[in-house]
């Protein structure tokens, strides 16, 4: 990561020059509207320092899953909504590449926008098709990736193009990386954890890595009965990712015996007979679920501990609700655990996903140090994988390097 920021859009020449930039504008629909913008808002910064620098801006997102053109996933509402925050006409492309799109973008003026429609409508985009990639960078002559929440996939507009022009990282990607690397490589310590969710199988290299790094990790949702069921504790009808879960549970439980990091794991628990807002909560006093009942969240007593080591840390990283937070008679453990996130003192870094819409629902997500636009991809950054993203503007780096270099030896 250190490196990284040699290849920043900071640094780049983009004057009066063409910038095609990958950004994450996978954002919610309703009703033909942008339900949700918030994705949009961590892209204007990097848009307006393009804007503010005389360049010519071309942007290109997914949105949804479409399988080819599908009209009802047209990135009209998000260029409308877009230019309503720029308070700028953003033009809408006719398709992803081709000729129109082409002529399109060589008529912008300096500062002006086009945004092209959904990259997945072209069946090469997944593929990291080199075609498609082409067609990409013959609109544009520099390219700037900004889509973290993307940036671990290998698809011709967030990999391939870089190999066709000189590329960067936006402000956000280049945020996203800081941030989320000075947790694993040098947080303020007391390094504190929180995971949760449903599998174990899901979080596991990132339980494994914290083990290794962190100095409490504690341990919240539903997976948290995979960890009682491998040490023979009674679950009821709790949600448990029996086979491999539980195993996965029990590696990690004594992976923990040996480690520098304290696995916690819940004393109490809110129980309930069905995953239902219905269902009435009742107290455990206790981590034994009789049959006919579920835990569906974490106890008041578990909370208030959770809350204590994250008010006492110096980093925190948290990604996963303590229970069904969606159910408002199970919410108590997760909001705990986000309001102690905004009341720390200590840095705060927030994975995105479900812990990400906990803090907006709690009306906490401006309340953490950051909160990250891209769940997958912040996981497996955290689990130690190369993101084909990032390391696309790597490799673009190195290739411009050598070519500078060569360019001036051949001038000597």
């Amino acid at each position: 990561m250190a490196g990284f920021s040699k290849a920043s859009v900071r640094d780049a020449e983009v004057g009066g020059r063409t910038v095609l930039v990958r950004a994450d504008l996978n954002v919610p629909l309703h009703d033909g509207e942008v339900g949700d913008d918030t994705r949009i808002r961590a892209a204007l910064p990097t848009i307006e320092l393009l804007r503010e620098r005389g360049a010519r801006i071309v942007l290109c997102s997914h949105l949804g899953r479409p399988k080819g053109r599908d009209e009802s996933l047209s990135m009209a509402p998000v260029a409308k909504r877009l230019g309503e925050l720029l308070g700028a006409a953003v033009k809408l492309a006719p398709d992803v590449v081709g000729p129109e799109v082409e002529a399109e973008a060589a008529s912008l003026a300096d500062g002006e926008v086009l945004l092209l429609e959904n990259t997945r409508w072209e069946e090469g985009e997944k593929k990291n098709d080199p075609d498609l990639a082409r067609g990409l960078a013959a609109l544009a002559d520099v390219y700037v990736n900004d889509a973290f929440g993307a940036a671990h996939r290998a698809h011709a507009s967030t990999a391939g193009v870089a190999a066709d022009l000189p590329s960067y990282a936006g402000l956000l990607l280049e945020r996203e990386l800081n941030e989320l690397g000075a947790v694993l490589e040098d947080p303020k310590r007391p390094l504190v954890v929180v995971v949760g969710g449903a599998k174990v199988s899901d979080k596991i290299e990132v339980i494994d890595r914290f083990l290794e790094i962190a100095d409490t990790l504690l341990i919240g949702g539903a997976m948290c009965f995979s960890f009682f069921r491998a040490q023979g504790i009674a679950t009821g009808d709790s949600l448990v990712e029996e086979g491999e879960g539980v195993e996965l549970a029990a590696r990690a439980l004594e992976t923990a015996k040996s480690s520098g990091c304290e696995l916690v794991l819940p004393t109490d628990l809110v129980l309930g007979a069905e995953f239902s807002p219905e269902t009435e909560p009742v107290d455990l006093d206790g981590v034994e679920v009789p049959d006919g009942m579920m835990g569906l969240d974490i106890g008041p007593r578990s909370a208030e501990r959770y809350a204590e080591a994250i008010e006492s840390a110096g980093t925190v990283f948290w990604n996963g609700p303590m229970g069904a937070f969606e159910l408002a008679p199970f919410a108590a453990g997760t909001r705990r655990v986000a309001e102690a996130m905004a009341a720390t003192e200590a840095t705060t870094v927030v994975g995105g996903g479900d812990s990400g819409a906990a803090l907006a629902q709690f009306g906490l997500a401006d309340e953490v140090d950051w909160l990250s636009t891209g769940g997958g991809a912040s996981l497996e950054l955290i689990e130690g994988k190369k993101l084909p993203g990032v390391e696309a503007l790597d490799d673009a780096e190195d290739t411009q390097t050598k070519t500078t270099d060569n360019a001036e030896g051949n001038a000597g």
